[in-house]
């Protein structure tokens, strides 16, 4: 989108670089594996509510606490539901969270590649941050975390790399970095990484956000949750109830509700997004891919001779779309998203049609 400034818009607004979301297409015919939305439908037990819920309720507001989304989560994850807050989506709980803490005298540190929200956050609420280098092969080291900050903040997969961080570093940096907030977005982290949530329960300080888009199939009900000690909460429903007191709809709540009970189906869809990528990952290699070891539901990938901007285009014109980052560094890699065992098999059988890909 081309953004046209205004002579009434705010000094800070103009310096603004707004976050540039996954192309959403508006025809029909589309091999979507850009956005990493999940390839299956949601659970037929958040299905039913949606198609059984009464509309003549609509006329009310939702829950402002969303109590019993809140119990249902606590629920799952065997804590308090004191610990836990909800969100319109992730990307809400995340701003609540640069807001209520990382607006401190030292930088928030962050990876030099991953989520790029994070920098526009920083921008729109005027932190000052520190982006840490990567290691080889974009690997994510916290010992390079131990200098002063404000906050430290990562995504665990890492995106768009797809690494994971052991949790035992991640508790490591907890025991060493004892005086600021740190953030582990877990978005991705069902695909095959391990969750930080029971460090929530032993440091004061550590904070999991994640979400119901990609391994509960609810991306169009946006919704995102955050598990921390209680002060930590308190502090974003304090952000929340001075922005927006009702940030979940009924639908949003009660379907939630019935994803996150309904284990068996979460179990079997995240194992077969698990078992395609693993497939995925063999046969790009046949192609002269380089893909780096992913816990995410897609892949990072290069082609040994050809670059991923051509690539990106040329899958273009066969109506599949992978994203590309432009940004230096990252910028010979392509972002595929896992689909369906069908999905994944055309995206092969398309790129076996470029002429160079056999030249290795």
């Amino acid at each position: 989108m081309e953004f046209i400034m205004s002579k009434y818009w705010s000094d800070a607004i103009k310096r603004l670089t707004p976050y540039v979301p996954g192309e959403q297409p508006k025809e029909s015919g589309i091999t979507k594996l850009n956005t990493n939305e999940n390839p299956y439908p949601p659970s037929p037990l958040a299905a039913a509510v949606i198609n059984n819920f009464d509309t003549d309720r609509l006329r009310l507001y939702s829950d402002p606490d969303c109590t019993q989304l809140k119990d249902a989560i606590a629920d799952h994850f065997k804590v308090a539901r004191k610990h836990v807050f909800v969100g319109n989506g992730s990307d809400e709980v995340l701003a609540h969270t640069f807001a209520a803490f990382f607006q401190q005298e030292q930088p928030l540190l962050m990876p030099e590649f991953t989520y790029s929200f994070y920098p526009v956050y920083c921008n729109l609420f005027d932190i000052d941050f520190k982006q840490v280098p990567l290691r080889d092969e974009f690997t994510l080291n916290l010992d390079d975390y131990d200098q002063p900050n404000g906050g430290i903040i990562f995504a665990n997969p890492n995106a768009p790399t797809s690494r994971a961080i052991e949790l035992g570093d991640i508790e490591a940096l907890a025991k060493r970095n004892t005086e600021t907030v740190i953030v582990v977005d877990e978005a991705y982290v069902d695909f095959g990484a391990s969750s930080a949530v029971d460090l929530t329960q032993r440091f004061d300080n550590v904070l999991v956000i994640q979400t119901f888009s990609k391994s509960r199939s609810l991306a169009g009900m946006r919704v995102g949750f955050a598990i921390g000690h209680e002060n930590l909460i308190a502090g974003l429903e304090c952000v929340k109830n001075s922005f927006n007191s009702y940030p979940l709809d009924m639908l949003a709540i009660e379907s939630s509700v019935e994803a996150i009970k309904d284990n068996t189906y979460f179990e079997e869809t995240t194992q077969k997004i698990i078992d395609t990528r693993e497939w995925t990952f063999e046969r790009l290699a046949e192609l002269g891919f380089v893909s780096l070891p992913s816990k995410a539901n897609f892949l990072f990938t290069r082609h040994r001779i050809v670059e991923a901007a051509e690539l990106m285009g040329f899958l273009r014109t066969k109506k599949i779309l992978v994203r590309y980052f432009s940004k230096p560094g990252i910028d010979n890699y392509l972002r595929i998203t896992i689909g369906t065992p069908e999905e994944m098999q055309l995206l092969v059988d398309t790129l076996e049609q470029h002429p160079d890909l056999f030249k290795i």
